[in-house]
C-alpha cells in the first residue's frame, strides 16, 4: 500500500477494558504535523518489559561500545516497581516457572544478568523422563549422557537446564540494568501512537507517541511486546498459526521431601496424554510447578474445582490408564460443581483396585500404603512425588497457540522495525523452549547490533538486521515445527500410530549417543562459539542413525523393518530439529 508525500504510517491504540487494541491507519493525513512535535532522539526503542524486553536491554548495556555509542530507551506499559519488589516467602513460588538452558544461563552469565538471579529459588534439571500415557514406553534423557563441561559454578551439578520464576528471571534483568545508567526505562507508560516520520524521499525513522505525551524518534524500533505486537502490526509483517484445541493449567505444588534413599528432587517428569501432555517440574525439594495442557473444557472444570480435586487428577494423571483418566475427565465434566473431594477420590481408589495397582507401588495415589520415610517402592523413581497440596492463588489457566511472523525485520514502510521473542513467535510449552528461544534472538540481535557499531553501520538499516534474521528464522523454524508435529503425534489414539511412536521411543531410549546429540541441540550442553564442538556432536548423532538405518535385517525379529522405520523417524527428526547454532 502505498502513501502520498504528505501522509505517515500511523498505529494508533484504542483502550478498552484497560487492554490496548490496535487500529491502524495508513494512508491518512494527520492533523499534527511531525515538524511541529518535540522529539527525544534515540538509537534504540525497545517496546516491551517482559524478559526478551529486559534481556535485550541488559545485553546492549553490557556493551562498552554500544553503551557509549548508542541512546537506549525501554517502553512498558505495566508497572515495573512491582517486579523490582518482588520478594515472595522462601516457600511460596509463583505459578509461571521457565526451564533455561544451560546456552541461555551462559548468555545471562555472558552479560552480567545471572549474577543478579537469586539461585536459592532455582532448580536444576539433572534428569528428564517422559513416557506415552497410553502405551508407557518411556524415554529418559540425563545430563550424566551429556560429555563434561566446566559447570558455571563452583560445586555446581552438571545439568540439562535450570528451572526459575519467570518473576526471578525479570527482577535479575531490572537489577542488571539498574546499574547501566546509559539504559532508560520507562515503565507505567503506554505506546499511544506510532507513526513514520514524514520526509521527503521517504525512509522516515519511526516516532513512538507515549501516553505522556512524550514521542521517541528512533533510529531502530524493537517489538519485544508480546503475541499481539502493536510494534508488528506498525511495521506491516503478517503472521500465520492457529490456536490449539488445548488450554494449559498451571499451579505450584506442594509435596514431601524426597527420601534419604531416592534422588533429589530435580527429575522433570512429562507424560503424553490424548488430551495434551502433563508436566512435573522441579523447584525445591518440596514444590514443584505443574504445567498441564488439556481440553478446554476440562482444564475450566480443574480450575474452577476444590484444590483437593485438582490435588487427586493431577496424581491420577501421571499414574493411572489412559481409559480410565478418559473416564475421570468425564466424570468430572459430567458432574460438575457438586462433586467433592471424597467423590473424586473414591473414584480414584475404585480405579486403582480393578486395576490392580499394588498399594505398596509408587503408581498408587488414593489406595498408597507407602510411608514418606520409609524405603521407597521400587518403582519410586519412575514417577514424581506425590502431591499434597496446591499453593493457594496459584492456579491459572492460558490457551495455546501455533504463530510465527512471516518475517522478522520490516521493510519499506515499516522498515527500521525488528521483533524478538513472543512478538516474532509463539509455541506449544511442552517443550519448554519458548523463552529460551526468546533469549537467542536477543543474543543473535545484540550480536548483529554490536558488530553494527563497530563497524560504524546504520543500526537500523536492512544490512544491519539481515544477519540476525537469517540466524534466527529457520532455527526457530525448526523447533516449532518439530513441536508442533511432536504435539500433534502424541494426540492421536490410532493403535498403528501409538505403536510406532511406541516402538520408536523405546529403541531410541537405548541410543545414548542420539539422546545426547537431541539434549546438544537443545541447548542442554553449551557449545558456545565452539563450531568444531558442534560438528563433532552431530557427526557422533548422523553415525547413530545410520547405526540404526541399517539394523533393517534384526528387525525383522521384532516386526519388519521396525528399526529400519525407528531410524528413518530418528533421522527426520534430527533434520526437522536441524543443526545447533555456532554461536551458541
Amino acid at each position: 500500500m502505498s502513501l502520498s508525500s504528505t501522509s505517515s504510517r500511523v498505529f494508533r491504540f484504542a483502550s478498552k477494558k484497560g487492554i490496548s487494541s490496535p487500529l491502524l491507519q495508513v494512508g491518512r493525513n494527520i492533523s499534527t504535523t511531525t515538524s511541529a512535535t518535540h522529539h527525544e532522539e534515540l538509537d534504540v526503542v525497545i517496546v516491551g518489559g517482559g524478559p526478551a524486553g529486559l534481556a535485550l536491554a541488559s545485553a546492549l548495556g553490557a556493551s562498552q561500545a554500544v553503551r557509549e555509542s548508542l541512546r537506549i530507551t525501554l517502553v512498558e506499559a505495566s508497572d515495573l516497581s512491582k517486579v523490582r519488589d518482588w520478594d515472595p516467602h522462601a516457600s511460596a513460588f509463583s505459578n509461571r516457572v521457565s526451564s533455561l538452558t544451560n546456552n541461555s544461563r551462559h548468555f545471562l552469565k555472558d552479560v552480567g544478568a545471572w549474577d543478579h538471579v537469586e539461585v536459592s529459588r532455582t532448580s536444576p534439571v539433572e534428569e528428564m523422563q517422559v513416557w506415552d500415557g497410553i502405551s508407557d514406553a518411556r524415554i529418559t534423557f540425563s545430563a550424566s549422557e551429556l560429555d563434561p563441561e566446566p559447570t558455571m559454578n563452583p560445586g555446581e551439578t552438571r545439568q540439562m537446564a535450570r528451572l526459575t520464576e519467570n518473576l526471578n528471571l525479570q527482577r535479575a534483568l531490572l537489577r542488571h540494568i539498574a546499574t547501566l545508567s546509559e539504559v532508560r526505562l520507562l515503565d507505567n507508560v503506554k505506546v499511544h501512537l506510532i507513526q513514520q516520520e514524514e520526509r521527503e524521499g521517504g525512509g522516515g525513522w519511526p516516532l513512538v507517541h507515549l501516553s505522556d505525551g512524550r514521542v521517541l524518534r528512533t533510529r531502530l524500533l524493537v517489538g519485544a511486546d508480546g503475541f499481539n505486537s502493536p510494534v508488528r502490526s506498525y511495521a506491516g509483517i503478517s503472521s500465520y498459526g492457529w490456536a490449539y484445541d488445548t488450554q494449559a493449567v498451571v499451579a505450584t505444588l506442594s509435596h514431601a521431601p524426597r527420601s534419604a534413599f531416592q534422588a533429589p528432587n530435580t527429575v522433570k517428569y512429562q507424560r503424553f496424554l490424548p488430551t495434551g501432555p502433563i508436566a512435573f517440574l522441579p523447584l525445591s525439594p518440596t514444590v514443584s510447578s505443574l504445567v498441564w495442557s488439556t481440553k478446554p473444557a476440562l482444564a475450566a472444570a480443574l480450575v474452577k474445582s476444590d484444590p483437593m480435586i485438582l490435588t487427586s487428577m493431577i496424581n491420577a494423571a501421571f499414574r493411572l490408564p489412559e481409559v480410565s483418566m478418559r473416564h475421570l475427565h468425564r466424570f468430572i465434566l459430567e458432574t460438575g460443581a457438586s462433586l467433592t473431594p471424597i467423590q473424586i477420590q473414591e473414584e480414584i481408589t475404585w480405579r486403582e483396585r480393578s486395576h490392580d495397582i499394588d498399594r505398596h507401588s509408587a503408581y498408587a495415589s488414593a489406595t498408597s500404603d507407602v510411608v514418606a520415610a520409609g524405603i521407597p517402592s521400587h518403582d519410586s523413581d519412575m514417577l514424581p512425588p506425590l502431591v499434597a497440596s496446591i499453593q493457594p492463588g496459584t492456579v491459572a489457566s492460558f490457551p495455546l497457540r501455533f504463530n510465527h511472523a512471516d518475517a522478522y525485520i520490516g521493510e519499506g514502510e515499516g522498515s527500521r522495525t525488528v521483533l524478538v521473542g513472543d512478538a516474532a513467535h509463539t509455541i506449544h510449552p511442552l517443550a519448554g523452549q519458548g523463552l529460551n528461544m526468546g533469549l537467542g534472538d536477543v543474543e543473535s540481535l545484540a550480536r548483529c547490533i554490536q558488530e553494527a557499531v563497530l563497524q560504524g553501520g546504520d543500526i537500523g538499516s536492512h544490512t544491519a538486521l539481515s544477519p540476525y534474521a537469517q540466524e534466527r528464522y529457520f532455527e526457530n523454524h525448526k523447533i516449532m515445527s518439530a513441536v508442533d508435529k511432536l504435539h500433534k503425534l502424541y494426540s492421536s489414539t490410532l493403535e498403528p500410530v501409538v505403536w510406532a511412536r511406541s516402538v520408536g521411543l523405546e529403541v531410541l531410549n537405548e541410543f545414548d549417543f542420539v539422546k545426547a546429540a537431541i539434549m546438544m541441540n537443545a541447548g542442554a550442553y553449551s557449545v558456545r562459539g565452539n563450531p568444531a564442538a558442534d560438528a563433532t556432536g552431530w557427526a557422533m548423532a548422523a553415525k547413530g542413525v545410520e547405526g540404526l538405518a541399517t539394523g533393517a535385517a534384526t528387525a525383522k525379529i521384532v516386526g519388519q523393518g521396525i528399526v529400519g522405520m525407528v531410524g528413518i523417524g530418528v533421522q527426520n527428526l534430527l533434520r526437522t530439529m536441524g543443526t545447533p547454532n555456532q554461536q551458541k
